[in-house]
């Protein structure tokens, strides 16, 4: 089953409908006429949906590939994780190829409970997730900040993630975290902190789930971000506990909607990736009417940009305003 709004689904004439909306001159762009006069190019977000591994659990990673064909995502994010299928290259490829569903990033194993997946050195863990990703063709690596106790990678985090960028096509993206709260206070627990709009990244992550525990403004955060925010972790929370929720989009008080329709109107060019919790859910239909829910959510909300396109019976194709 694949859905209406996945990429590739033929226009006017078998042109595919990005082909046929690109801004791009010779790139298949469409300039539209209407009364003798050329309209501007409309132009449709070239953002693919994807899925985290991790929106399946506690079913397994090879699930997340089935799941994600079945319901039309454009691509899959690995998190690695204890699960052995994560970690390996050749499951992984199998994996893609057998359900024709690409791997477009892979997030390092830097959670805490992943300290000992691909050894303990963290340099060392970002390397190989560099290599797998280029093995596998996916074009983003999401990595965290060191925690605050590796105080010899954190010191040369910024420095080394900058010469490593140098020498791979593949971004490394540096995802916003939060800090810890109790009693009123704040502990850090990232460094050199968990926000990553002041830090010296060429790309980064935003995770709305993160700034939902953090208490960030997510469109000051994109905002201040510009031209690095290059892979979104798309999810809700609602931010009144320390809890990450990771909530399906629009089930908490997150700016989703906004966030997606601000991207699609500035031309985004990076990933949506749905990192969402299911593991409370009943029955695997279940968590499958959550994550098509989210994939519709983002798909809608995308496509929500002030300016959007409509063909008349007399097959012109006008520009319409939603302001």
């Amino acid at each position: 089953m694949r859905t209406a709004g996945r990429q590739g689904a033929d226009g006017p004439g078998g042109h595919s409908i990005r082909e046929l909306l690109s801004d791009q001159p010779g790139e298949g762009a469409l300039t539209p006429q209407h009364n003798g006069a050329a309209t501007p190019a409309i132009r449709v977000p070239d953002a693919p949906i994807t899925l985290s591994t991790a929106s399946v659990y506690p079913e397994k990673v090879p699930s997340a590939f089935e799941i994600a064909a079945l319901l039309g995502y454009d691509g899959v994010e690995v998190m690695v994780s204890t699960d052995a299928s994560s970690q390996d290259l050749n499951v992984l490829r199998r994996l893609s190829d057998y359900h024709q569903v690409p791997i477009k990033s892979i997030h390092s194993p830097c959670l805490l409970l992943t300290q000992r997946v691909w050894g303990r050195e963290p340099w060392g863990k970002l390397v190989r997730s560099k290599e797998v990703a280029e093995a596998l063709g996916a074009e983003v690596v999401v990595v965290h900040p060191p925690f605050r106790w590796q105080r010899e990678y954190a010191r040369e985090f910024v420095d080394g993630l900058a010469r490593m960028q140098e020498e791979t096509d593949v971004l490394f993206a540096v995802e916003n975290m939060f800090p810890l709260k109790a009693r009123g206070a704040e502990a850090g627990m990232y460094l050199p902190d968990w926000n990553p709009v002041d830090q010296d990244y060429p790309y980064v992550t935003l995770d709305l789930s993160h700034t939902a525990v953090s208490g960030s403004d997510a469109l000051a955060m994109a905002d201040g971000l510009g031209r690095r925010l290059r892979h979104v972790h798309l999810a809700d929370g609602v931010g009144i506990t320390n809890k990450d929720e990771h909530l399906v989009p629009g089930r908490g008080n997150q700016p989703c909607g906004p966030m997606l329709e601000r991207l699609a109107e500035d031309g985004y060019r990076g990933h949506i990736c749905l990192e969402v919790n299911t593991r409370r859910a009943a029955s695997r239909a279940q968590r499958m009417e959550d994550l098509a829910e989210a994939l519709a959510f983002a798909r809608l909300h995308l496509a929500a940009a002030h300016r959007t396109w409509e063909v008349t019976p007399a097959g012109e194709i006008t520009q319409r305003s939603l302001r």
